[in-house]
């Protein structure tokens, strides 16, 4: 009788490491499959059965991915427009959601209402609005064209007053005792507190924007102002069914540095969305 807890306990660790097994599998076999691809001929990716390895590991496949398009370019244009759209979500997220917790203002329940129901409408929904605007003021193949209608985030909103909640309100009183004001007690107590949130808020505007293919479709239609996303399209029609392992050292240009940044950034990720879960 008293080994049958421990039994149960080791069936569920069992299961439990199947389930991540095969998740891990399903998730991770197309990514392996993308990276050996890169680094194949194109006559070894057609073989049957597939080849789990490089027989003829080449690394060919990069260069020529770099200069079938404009890689360079597109670079530059996706570093820029994540960099300012993820500065711009990250920092109105931060403000707005210290104002619907920490500022006594009349109405503050109705504009959180407002901002889940922003995360409640299809972003596709919006395409049609947004692009007639972006057309109007003239801002078609614009940096601003691109940035403006992402430059803020419901998402990130709801994240961040969810962990405004989680922090101790003796700090933000006794701050206010001495005299900080409100501007001083968020950049001096609650973006320090909340590092793990911001980060987390960041990485997924950096990823969104990173990965957006449609609205860079729809606003552009040069290849100076086009992003990577854009450009790996390009690269399949430029290449064809002929080249894949040319396609896929793009796709892995692409991927890589997203990857490289979950890496980095995955234990803040964890502690931002268990804290913001906390407390509603």
């Amino acid at each position: 009788m008293h080994n049958q807890p421990q039994r149960l306990a080791r069936h569920e660790q069992i299961v439990s490491a199947l389930i991540v097994a095969v998740a891990v599998i399903i998730i991770g076999l197309p990514l392996y499959w993308m990276l050996i691809a890169s680094f194949k001929l194109s006559g070894e990716i057609y073989t049957a059965p597939p080849t789990w390895w490089p027989q003829y590991p080449t690394l060919e496949n990069y260069p020529l991915a770099w200069q079938a398009v404009p890689f360079a370019q597109y670079y530059l244009n996706s570093v820029i427009v994540t960099a300012i759209t993820t500065l711009s979500k990250t920092t109105l997220a931060t403000l707005t959601a210290y104002a619907l917790v920490y500022l006594p203002v009349r109405g503050r329940d109705a504009v959180f209402v407002t901002v889940l129901a922003g995360l409640m409408v299809p972003q596709q929904i919006l395409i049609v609005p947004n692009f007639l605007t972006i057309a109007n003021l003239g801002w078609l193949n614009t940096y601003q064209g691109l940035i403006l209608p992402g430059a803020a985030t419901a998402f990130g909103t709801f994240l961040m007053r969810q962990y405004f909640l989680t922090l101790p309100s003796e700090i933000f009183e006794a701050a206010q005792i001495d005299g900080a004001g409100h501007l001083q007690r968020l950049w001096t107590i609650a973006v320090p507190l909340a590092r793990p949130a911001i980060v987390t808020t960041a990485l997924f505007a950096i990823v969104s924007e990173w990965n957006e293919y449609l609205w860079p479709l729809l606003v552009t239609n040069i290849d100076a102002m086009r992003t990577l996303p854009v450009g790996v399209a390009q690269l399949f029609d430029s290449e064809g069914l002929a080249n894949w392992g040319v396609i896929m050292a793009g796709t892995v240009l692409v991927v890589a540095p997203i990857v490289v940044l979950f890496g980095w950034a995955q234990r803040h990720i964890i502690d931002g969305i268990a804290a913001g879960a906390l407390k509603g």
